[in-house]
């Protein structure tokens, strides 16, 4: 098997599972918060993978980030507010996850398998391990994901919703 398959595998399946359990968090549920101290609505994680994937691509292939008008609500470092007013409505916020996704996907098959030890040009302070490579790169997303899918999952909970798993 080649690592390409692995990195495409990982982001197919990081996805399906956000799509699955975040697919049934809209209007009020979508800010719930996963613990009685706070945390994560639902909202807020769709709108920061949607993000954090434009900045990813950015860091690779230079490209502007497409939800950088969100930076202010869905940086690294923002927190969630229970405020639905302040934020873009649900779908238009999953659409944006669900774009972002369908092209880094297109990207990965554009750099194939000979593109994936390349060293990105423009990695953040702090990231030069984690992104020591463009693979790496498009796993750290699968990561970003997976955490944010167990704050969904929580979330789910405290609004009354059954586990998926």
């Amino acid at each position: 098997m080649k690592a390409i398959d692995l990195i495409r595998w990982a982001l197919q399946q990081s996805d399906e599972g956000i799509n699955a359990i975040v697919q049934d968090m809209r209007g009020d549920v979508a800010l719930t918060q996963p613990t009685d101290q706070g945390g994560n609505h639902p909202l807020w994680v769709m709108g920061d993978l949607a993000f954090i994937e434009g900045v990813v691509m950015q860091i690779l292939f230079g490209e502007p980030n497409p939800h950088e008008r969100w930076t202010h609500l869905f940086a690294t470092g923002t927190e969630p507010k229970p405020d639905a007013s302040l934020y873009p409505p649900f779908d238009e916020v999953l659409g944006a996850y669900r774009d972002g996704r369908a092209k880094t996907l297109k990207r990965l098959e554009a750099v194939g398998e000979e593109g994936l030890d390349r060293k990105p040009d423009n990695v953040p302070s702090g990231f030069e391990e984690a992104m020591k490579t463009v693979g790496n790169a498009f796993l750290l997303l699968t990561i970003h994901q997976m955490v944010h899918y167990g704050q969904i999952a929580d979330a789910r909970r405290v609004a009354g919703r059954k586990p998926l798993i």
